[in-house]
């Protein structure tokens, strides 16, 4: 409420007082009711409080027309000054939600550009990037189906919930509450309407990794089952006293029975990993010292197939902001799918390098082959990367089939699953790692040169000595 800063100020009439604080308790009290259909779980407590409201806002008001203002002191505050039950306590009650709400004025129904945001709450200001109010509803909300719902409110004074996803790297799964706000006391005005936004992320991704879970369980754990129902009804049978068979067929399905395990192992990552693709790790990792623990894991391996794994780490140090246990799981993916199509005695070389621009970081490291990204980041000003290359000297690929090698479960035509242990699914866990550093991976391949693979992520913004040698 605002006085004329005239000379004399004169104190508003009872009439417009009450009429100016009937449309703030509407709209307080048409946000509670509003927030009771989103938050289901607590509407009881939400519309307790807008009888509350509205109930003391009668008893304030309920009474005959004021008499002429006196003059008060200075400093102290006036008569009739903002009642805090319906003013402050709701401010702060709106500012501390956590879902991003936003008020929405009308305009003219034909004029798109008059729908204004006249509120916006903390989470709402954070998430848009807008001030509390003034805004326009068409710069920070883009989905034509949120600015049908928020016109359907305004004008049609229907209610109305919708889903829509964001783009960029890492998609963002949304629902958008609208509501009407009509009063009667805001007749002549313009209308109002209330959107809340909730993030649907996090349970969208657990309902869509139980459906994948099941339908990969179910399709790839069929042959190994299949093997091992067979396998025990031969030495059941006939095989019961054919020690040699018995034998030979116990080693098989020993190996199916591992198989199985690595399966449902690295079903349950992916999963995992896909479940938090859109929460942005928080902690450090040094990527050159992340290549050299992994080669250090791997040693056993390389050596029982006369591999060498020749490490570059560079020259400075490689920090980027990241997950350690997740990049070490990148790095070695990379690092165990080169040494599989290495032949014996080969040689499988690993690089990091650090403070490459975008267009450096994507630059070609094997020349001749065919490259493709499987995993772009969104371009950002300034920002530096640090990436590893990991290359084998194997059979290679042909260029169909580079860009479905993050597929689950996909294998190179004329390579059956028997040659080679795996699950299928190293790649597909290499993508999301990525995808949630907001980092971007390579393949360069050619049929008789081998394969490369480069996984490059933003390094963490601070300065970056140069390394001692080691």
């Amino acid at each position: 409420m605002s006085y004329d800063s005239s000379p004399s100020p004169v104190a508003p009439t009872s009439t417009s007082r009450l009429w100016t604080v009937g449309i703030s308790i509407a709209i307080a009290v048409g946000v509670l009711l509003g927030l009771a259909f989103v938050h289901p779980q607590i509407a009881g407590w939400l519309v307790g409080g807008a009888v509350v409201v509205a109930g003391s806002a009668w008893l304030l008001n309920a009474q005959s027309p004021a008499p002429a203002p006196t003059p008060t002191p200075e400093g102290a505050p006036a008569d009739g000054a903002t009642d805090p039950v319906t003013a402050d306590l709701l401010d702060r009650v709106f500012e501390s939600l956590d879902d991003p709400v936003l008020i929405v004025s009308g305009g003219e129904p034909d004029d798109i550009a008059g729908r204004r945001i006249v509120m916006a709450n903390k989470a709402a200001r954070d998430l848009l990037r807008i001030h509390r109010q003034g805004a326009l509803l068409v710069q920070v909300i883009r989905e034509p189906g949120v600015l049908e719902a928020v016109d359907e409110a305004l004008f049609g004074d229907v209610s109305r919930t919708t889903d829509y996803t964001t783009g960029g790297q890492r998609d963002r799964r949304w629902r958008a509450w609208t509501r009407p706000l009509s009063t009667e006391a805001a007749e002549g005005r313009d209308p109002l309407a209330l959107v809340v936004l909730r993030d649907e992320t996090a349970a969208r991704r657990t309902e869509m990794m139980r459906v994948d879970f099941l339908a990969n369980a179910s399709h790839e754990l069929r042959t190994p089952l299949a093997s091992l129902s067979g396998f025990i009804e031969t030495l059941k049978g006939h095989a019961r006293d054919d020690a040699a068979a018995r034998d030979r067929f116990l080693d098989i399905m020993s190996a199916q029975a591992d198989r199985m395990g690595r399966l449902v192992a690295d079903l349950l990552s992916l999963s995992r990993i896909e479940l938090n693709e859109h929460i942005p790790p928080s902690g450090r990792v040094d990527l050159d010292r992340a290549a050299a623990d992994v080669v250090d894991a791997v040693s056993i391996l390389t050596q029982a197939k006369q591999i060498v794994v020749a490490l570059d780490r560079g020259e400075t140090r490689a920090s980027i902001n990241g997950d350690r246990d997740e990049i070490l799981q990148v790095v070695q993916n990379l690092l165990d799918n080169a040494v599989k199509y290495s032949p014996a005695g080969g040689t499988v070389e690993i690089s990091v390098r650090s403070d490459l621009s975008f267009d450096e970081a994507w630059s070609s490291r094997m020349p001749g082959a065919t490259r493709l990204p499987l995993v772009t980041p969104d371009r950002a000003a300034g920002v530096l990367y640090a990436a590893v290359t990991v290359r084998d000297h194997g059979p290679g690929m042909a260029r169909e089939h580079l860009p479905r090698l993050t597929e689950r479960f996909y294998r190179v035509e004329g390579q059956k699953s028997g040659e080679r242990q795996g699950t299928g699914l190293g790649l597909a866990i290499v993508k999301h790692i990525v995808n949630r550093h907001e980092g971007g991976l390579v393949v360069e391949s050619a049929p008789g040169l081998g394969a490369a693979f480069t996984a490059w992520f933003p390094m963490v913004v601070e300065r970056r000595d140069v390394r001692a040698a080691s």
